[in-house]
């Protein structure tokens, strides 16, 4: 009958349901009544958000901040002679360095060769506020009016997987925590019943695979490709569409005789449901990422039309799309594996200039796409990285891993355009004011999408006060 022998043949093909199932179980867990004081959350923002939806751009491998968003004259006047010829040398003073949690010995920043490398590019005044950003990033530098770059981020972890305490606030030598992503995922309710509300592209490095940890595997983020003909493993119906529609009919019939024989059973109501949602994201998902029907100007935008912008414009015109329908959080790496990394130890300049290809023109065509649909407003831009790239050079053209200060930039969402906050010191080592570390970035994205995270809390998960971070209120518009 219809192709299908009973429910548990259905339910084998159709693999796409026991993701949407954990995500349902989640949802349910959220508003069922609490025995105790604690109470967990039931889909609804703390305070009224700014933003409604994240967009986060991570850069796999470390961005150097000296060649993008802070120019460093003073790096470029003493390049090429040690630091402690300079009148910077205080920087290495070892009170200054302990900040680091090592896991790899970096071999530049003057432990070794003790020589500064200069800027691999120029810096331009850009847009009305007149913020400098480098050459090597033309097109976000023109919408550099929309964004708040923080320019004294801290970490701890000297190695890649910084990745992962970016995206949790923890050094993977504490254990593995929840990331941003799965907390916005476990405190707010669907925008859309249709998709899955956390979503994730790129490829994540291996330190950085899972978001849910403790919270559990229905808040990691559902791994999407910008293919409409298979979007997401397990994603694709093996049945024609009749065939489909004639089995969800039939499964739909013995499950509600099951639930007639078992009213009180919640989770075969989630179950239900679940496979309800299931056959719902097969249709509504390769509908959000088919631009057959973008303009050609916009696809433009997105660089569409260019092989070096193609891929990471198909993600970011995706996301668009999505947030445009009411997904919360899509975050998207750039880079990994290697050879396609930020991860400049050589030839810097080649890296970032082709790197910064790829993303620059696609990062900027968004933001105009989001500004111009008036969903800028609403949806909150992010584009960061685990760590910069040391003033040192290592090797001959390239540049180690530096935790001791880097930047951020962020845009729309309640964030104040055109400001700089924050500042290194004069060759770029130390952030010297207003220093943040990665969670004030999570509770700014937090506060700005109405929740307070230590609300967010599981009673048998007392979180440190570092997991909470501090708003960074001087970009808040």
């Amino acid at each position: 009958m219809f192709g299908i022998n009973n429910r548990r043949d259905f339910l084998g093909r159709n693999a796409l349901a026991p993701m949407a199932l954990a995500s349902l179980l989640a949802d349910g867990a959220h508003s069922g009544a609490s025995t105790g004081v604690w109470v967990p959350p039931d889909g609804r923002p703390h305070a009224a958000p700014k933003a409604k939806s994240v967009i986060w751009l991570f850069m796999n491998g470390g961005v150097s901040h000296l060649e993008t968003f802070d120019p460093k004259p003073e790096l470029d006047k003493y390049a090429g002679k040690t630091i402690a010829a300079t009148p910077h040398k205080d920087v290495q003073n070892p009170e200054k360095l302990k900040l680091a949690r090592v896991t790899v010995v970096n071999d530049a920043n003057g432990q070794q060769r003790n020589v500064l490398f200069g800027t691999q590019t120029k810096f331009q005044p850009r847009g009305k506020s007149g913020i400098p950003v480098s050459d090597f990033l033309p097109h976000m530098g023109a919408m550099v009016d929309e964004m708040a770059i923080v320019r004294s981020m801290v970490t701890t972890d000297d190695n890649h997987g910084a990745q992962t305490q970016f995206h949790s606030g923890r050094h993977m030598l504490d254990g593995e925590f929840p990331t941003l992503g799965a907390w916005v995922h476990y405190g707010l309710g669907s925008l859309n019943a249709n998709l899955p509300q956390f979503i994730s592209m790129g490829t994540r490095e291996y330190w950085n695979r899972k978001d849910g940890h403790y919270l559990g595997p229905a808040h990691d983020a559902v791994p999407l490709r910008v293919d409409p003909a298979n979007p997401l493993d397990y994603g694709k119906p093996e049945m024609a569409s009749i065939d489909t529609d004639r089995s969800f009919r039939l499964a739909n019939r013995l499950n509600r005789l099951r639930q007639e024989a078992e009213p009180t059973d919640p989770v075969l109501d989630a179950r239900l449901k679940s496979y309800e949602l299931a056959y719902r994201m097969q249709r509504a998902l390769p509908e959000a990422i088919d631009f057959s029907k973008e303009t050609q100007q916009t696809q433009q935008m997105y660089g569409l039309d260019r092989p070096v912008t193609r891929d990471f414009g198909m993600q970011l015109l995706a996301s668009r799309r999505l947030v445009e329908r009411g997904v919360r959080f899509i975050q998207i790496q750039h880079g990994g594996g290697g050879a396609g990394a930020w991860d400049a130890h050589g030839d810097l300049r080649g890296n970032h200039t082709a790197n910064c290809a790829k993303v620059d023109l696609p990062i900027a065509g968004l933001l105009a796409d989001l500004k111009r649909r008036g969903l800028l407003d609403q949806t909150l831009v992010v584009f960061a990285t685990e760590f910069g790239r040391t003033p040192g050079t290592q090797g001959s053209n390239g540049r180690d891993h530096h935790i001791f200060g880097f930047s951020v930039a962020m845009a729309g969402g309640g964030v104040k355009g055109g400001v700089v906050h924050g500042a290194t010191d004069a060759v770029g080592f130390h952030a010297v004011e207003d220093r943040h570390y990665v969670t004030d970035v999570h509770a700014t994205i937090l506060h700005l999408m109405g929740l307070d995270s230590r609300r967010l809390e599981l009673p048998e998960r007392k979180r440190l006060e570092i997991d909470h971070g501090n708003v960074i209120r001087p970009i808040l518009a």
